[in-house]
């Protein structure tokens, strides 16, 4: 892998990083790569609030059924990553992650006895919220596709409201705007139905961190080797091989910058220049570093999380925002970092 990674120290925090040579990619925010087209899925709010349900969900369910589950398992902290209402890809890790965990066959189908083991968790998964104003408050820009534009902004914040709301409920903002026809997103005041996701940190450390190839998956562990939380994630190509072996969490860094240069990437445009992306939700590394023993590797966020397990990376291991942030908070300096096959 080819790129460069400047960490800092600075007093009073515990680690601080500027980040270079991730993804020099061309695309805008959200833009997930073609695929097939999946029925529009239809959801009922008191359907996806039934904690009696045992309806099966398995690949390729759409609905209230599946929506339920990804919220419960993002809860669970078995993160379906960008909650759809669909059964996808990273649903089956989701699934299949739940049932080792918990002991149940890994069939990869949510059946009676895994509805049974997520309707414990008895809360709505829909509720009600309240645009606030801080959440309409901006500033709001759209960002464009090319690095060189990207290092004229003075940050890389959201887009638009509907963006920062998608991001606070896991969700993508095509189910956001299902639940809430009519609805409009950037007044505050406006009452919206929404995933009721988890905010709050475990308060749990993880004792180790494993990062499998073949299942794209990052897991915490505990002490005795309980998976205690697991994450879909995007890493490596055939350019920037994931960096197999046993490493260590060397620091975290929150919201940190990116020194773009296009000397490091074998996709970048002739034209570009050195650059600095500042700060914020849309730049290239996301919300958060994990910088990890192996030179210029770690492990970040993503401006584009419906992409998360679909697409390859600079080498690095990518995350959705919220994953990250909360991977972040469980990890800390010497935390083992085993990347596997």
């Amino acid at each position: 892998m080819r790129r460069s990674t400047t960490l800092a120290v600075i007093a009073a925090l515990v680690f601080a990083a500027t980040v270079s040579g991730e993804p020099a990619r061309k695309k805008s925010r959200r833009r997930a790569p073609a695929r097939r087209p999946t029925p529009a899925a239809t959801f009922d709010v008191s359907a996806a609030n039934d904690a009696k349900t045992t309806t099966p969900v398995k690949r390729g369910s759409t609905g209230s059924a599946a929506l339920r589950a990804q919220v419960l398992l993002d809860r669970a902290r078995f993160s379906p990553g960008e909650i759809d209402g669909t059964y996808g890809s990273n649903m089956v890790k989701a699934v299949t992650g739940f049932q080792k965990a918990h002991g149940l066959p890994t069939t990869g189908t949510i059946d009676a006895a895994m509805w049974k083991a997520l309707n414990a968790d008895g809360a709505p998964v829909l509720g009600r919220y309240a645009i606030r104003a801080e959440d309409v408050a901006g500033p709001f820009q759209q960002i464009p596709e090319d690095m060189m534009e990207k290092a004229t902004l003075p940050a890389l914040g959201y887009s638009s409201p509907l963006e920062l709301l998608s991001e606070k409920f896991h969700a993508s903002p095509k189910l956001l705007e299902k639940l809430n026809p009519g609805k409009s997103f950037d007044k505050a005041g406006e009452e919206i139905m929404a995933p009721n996701v988890h905010t709050a940190p475990t308060g749990q450390k993880a004792a180790k961190v494993v990062v499998s190839k073949s299942d794209s998956t990052v897991t915490a562990l505990d002490a005795q080797g309980k998976m205690i939380a697991q994450y879909p994630a995007t890493m490596g190509s055939e350019h920037d091989p994931l960096p197999l072996g046993d490493w260590k969490v060397n620091g975290v860094s929150k919201n940190p910058p990116f020194h773009y240069n296009p000397d490091l990437f074998w996709d970048a445009d002739a034209k570009d220049e050195k650059a600095t992306i500042k700060p914020g939700p849309n730049n290239p590394v996301g919300v958060v570093w994990i910088d990890l023993s192996k030179s210029h590797y770690g492990i970040h966020g993503t401006p584009e999380p419906s992409t998360i397990g679909k697409t390859q990376s600079h080498g690095c291991i990518r995350l959705t925002n919220w994953d990250a942030a909360e991977l972040a908070a469980m990890v800390g300096p010497g935390t083992p970092a085993h990347l596997q096959e």
